[in-house]
C-alpha cells in the first residue's frame, strides 16, 4: 500500500499533498439588490405581499413564518420586521424565559413547540441567503430569541445607568461594633 504524503496547513491541521492550495474560509459577502432579493424569494417558494401604504416594503411568508424587508437607501435590502411565527395574522416575537420559549403577540402568548422553532430557524436561514446576509455560526445552531427574560440576563437590554444594582455591586454594610 503506497504511503500518502501530508503537509501541515497554517492552522496546524494536516492536508493531503495534492498540489492545490487550501481554500480560504473567509469569503466576501455579496450584497443583493432589492429586486434580486425579491426574485430569489419568489423562485424559492416565498409568498411576497406589498406592505399597504408604503413603497419598497415587502412582507415575506413561508412555513407560517413572516418577516418584512424594505429597500435600503443604497438599493440593497434592509430587514424591517424580523422573522416571527404567525399567530392570528400577527408576527409573533420569540421570548426565552430560561425554562420555556414562548411566542408572544400583542393579543396572545403561547408556548413554542419544536415545530414552531424549526420553522423559524429554517425561515431565518433562507431569509439570510435571499438577502445576501451573513449566516453566523451561533445562529445556525438553533433559533435565536428576540428577548431573554431569565434572571441571569434580566435588564441587560437597559442602558447601564438604568440597570438595577446586583447584590455584589451594592456597597457593603458597615460592621457594627461588638
Amino acid at each position: 500500500m503506497p504511503r500518502r504524503k501530508f503537509r501541515f496547513r497554517p492552522d496546524g491541521r494536516e492536508a493531503a499533498a495534492s498540489g492545490r492550495k487550501a481554500e480560504s474560509m473567509a469569503k466576501k459577502i455579496k450584497s443583493k439588490s432589492f429586486e434580486d432579493a425579491g426574485s430569489w424569494f419568489r423562485e424559492n417558494g416565498f409568498d411576497l405581499t406589498e406592505a399597504p401604504g408604503t413603497n419598497g416594503r415587502v412582507f415575506l411568508k413561508k412555513y407560517n413564518v413572516s418577516a418584512a424587508i424594505e429597500r435600503a437607501p443604497d438599493g440593497g435590502v434592509k430587514i424591517f420586521a424580523y422573522p416571527g411565527y404567525l399567530l392570528g395574522g400577527e408576527i409573533s416575537k420569540l421570548v426565552d424565559e430560561g425554562y420555556q420559549k414562548k411566542l408572544k403577540t400583542t393579543k396572545t402568548e403561547i408556548a413554542a413547540t419544536a415545530d414552531h422553532l424549526k420553522a423559524l430557524h429554517q425561515f431565518a436561514e433562507e431569509m439570510k441567503e435571499g438577502t445576501g446576509g451573513i449566516s453566523l455560526y451561533n445562529e445556525s445552531l438553533g433559533t435565536v430569541s428576540s428577548e431573554y427574560k431569565y434572571d441571569r440576563v434580566r435588564n441587560r437590554d437597559l442602558p447601564e445607568a438604568e440597570r438595577p444594582k446586583r447584590p455584589w455591586q451594592k456597597p457593603a454594610a458597615a460592621k457594627r461594633p461588638a
